[in-house]
């Protein structure tokens, strides 16, 4: 038998166990390549993830394999990004995203 209390316990643990593994995503950007890193919440690097690049209508460009310490060059000249991008990181089990704006690129692009 259960108690309440006990329950009550378990289920307020229960959500701190699953965000103890939440997926980090950052993308920056220079006027050659965007930059992925993804990264768990303890900090160490995502080492097995495709890495989705979408135009902004949502359109798959391509799919690449992360770098085993957890980073990815993309260059911009591969990719249609007049639009802006969005990144999506997926390791199977854990995903994110980040959203590169015509903005982001064409400040940074800038002289």
């Amino acid at each position: 038998m259960i108690r309440t209390g006990t329950l009550a316990c378990v289920l307020a643990a229960a959500p701190f166990g699953a965000a103890a593994h939440q997926l980090t995503v950052f993308a920056s950007v220079d006027c050659t390549a965007v930059t992925v890193e993804a990264k768990f919440s303890n900090g160490k690097a995502v080492q097995i993830a495709d890495v989705r690049v979408l135009d902004g209508q949502n359109t798959l460009l391509t799919t690449l394999p992360i770098g085993k310490d957890g980073t990815l060059a993309v260059p911009l000249q591969s990719v249609d990004h007049s639009e802006g991008l969005v990144i999506e990181v997926d390791t199977g089990s854990h995903d994110n995203y980040w959203i590169v704006t015509p903005e982001d690129i064409s400040k940074n692009c800038q002289s």
